[in-house]
């Protein structure tokens, strides 16, 4: 049974709305947050090489609540309070040993895609947020239901690959791209668009690991309607699709490295997405029931982003022993949103941001976490206020 947990303090000098013709105004809030409670059990046959493992996730104390759709209700959508609280099962599958370096999964796991793929708890980074660069392009801490197959070549290569459901372009928009596209609104997982990942990690050097990693994968058939579709002349009345669908693929591909040796500890990223047929995705999303809950603002055709920490053990020159990791540490985080867009789609500034952070984390035996950091976000263009933050955490990983 393992567990990690993260709790936030935030001040920020900015109010909600950010959608105002200079950015958001100036104000005085603080905010606290449970952010998160991640339970995880593990267990299995070693015998028959087999492995389970389940987590799930307690976000924000909130209450939940699942969409359904109602064809009875003239195709509407009905909101049901089911949930004493909001949990989500992140991790659930199965795995089979296949020989010494072989083995498959099947169940939900992490999509094998950026750094929070394998870097998620709040002790392996050093912010006391995961990177916003990340979290604002593609789904926070990504996680689908399919298969994984996952090589350790000796020489210090692990290849993964994986298939699982495609994202549900709905949830597309000008703000957060495709991030919000994570089928977790309904209570069945749509998988009639699939997506194919393959990761490569090299970790044949001591305390470095990099890599790639590539997303690709459909999106318009796993819309709670069958709205997004050919039309023709003759098309029977009996089919749903009867002329077929608008293709709408979805492309991510990152660059990403991780160190921690000799009291250094960095991450960073690089990440370029590319959605086909974004125009037609955006004229259908604009006409969204209200009740689907979504932005219903124009998706680009491309996003970029990129993020890079890093930071420096300090404890051993104050006589702290092993047991004690105090690291200041820089981060920048830069995001577009809207990076090179078709023709007929402004490229809004406010969709281009760059985050400067500076802060202290302090780990005491590997296992709790107190972090305090300062972060300044700047828009694309002058015309927008910068908005500061201040932030503690505290968190635990056991």
């Amino acid at each position: 049974m393992n567990a990690y947990a993260d709790l936030q303090f935030a001040y920020f000098n900015y109010g909600e709305n950010q959608n105002r013709a200079n950015g958001s105004q100036k104000d005085s809030r603080l905010v606290f947050d449970t952010t998160r409670l991640v339970l995880e059990l593990e267990a299995g046959l070693p015998e028959y090489g087999i492995e389970a493992e389940f987590e799930v996730e307690f976000e924000h104390g909130g209450a939940g609540a699942a969409l359904e759709l109602e064809y009875e209700e003239f195709g509407e959508f009905d909101t049901d309070v089911e949930k004493a609280g909001e949990a989500l099962v992140e991790e659930l599958y199965l795995t089979k040993k296949l020989g010494r370096n072989l083995e498959i999964s099947v169940g939900r796991f992490y999509v094998a895609v950026g750094t929070l793929f394998a870097d998620y708890r709040p002790t392996d980074y050093l912010g006391t947020i995961r990177s916003e660069a990340e979290t604002r392009i593609i789904p926070n801490t990504w996680n689908d239901m399919g298969m994984q197959l996952r090589l350790d070549i000796p020489w210090g290569l692990r290849l993964t690959g994986q298939v699982v459901n495609g994202l549900d372009s709905t949830g597309f928009n000008s703000n957060t791209w495709v991030a919000t596209g994570l089928q977790q609104r309904f209570e069945l997982v749509r998988a009639s668009d699939l997506a194919a990942v393959l990761r490569a990690d090299v970790k044949r050097f001591p305390g470095f690991i990099f890599g790639v990693s590539a997303y690709y994968g459909g999106t318009t058939r796993n819309r709670p309607k069958p709205d997004l579709v050919k039309q023709c002349d003759d098309a029977n009345p009996n089919v749903v699709a009867p002329c077929g669908y608008v293709s709408a693929p979805l492309l991510v591909a990152d660059a990403h490295l991780s160190v921690n040796r000799a009291g250094w500890r960095a991450h960073a990223m690089v990440m370029f997405g590319h959605l086909g047929n974004a125009a037609a995705v955006s004229a259908r999303n604009a006409r969204l029931s209200n009740l689907l809950n979504v932005l219903r603002t124009p998706v680009s055709d491309n996003a970029l982003t990129a993020w890079g920490e890093l930071g420096y053990d300090i404890a051993p020159a104050l006589g702290l022993d092993g047991n004690h990791r105090l690291e200041p540490y820089i981060r920048v985080d830069y995001m577009d949103s809207q990076f090179r867009p078709r023709a007929e789609l402004f490229d809004n500034p406010r969709f281009e941001r760059t985050v400067y952070t500076v802060g202290t984390s302090y780990t005491l035996a590997g296992l709790a976490v107190i972090k305090l950091d300062f972060g300044q976000r700047r828009m694309g263009s002058s015309a927008f206020r910068p908005e500061n933050t201040l932030r503690m955490s505290t968190g635990f990983v056991y």
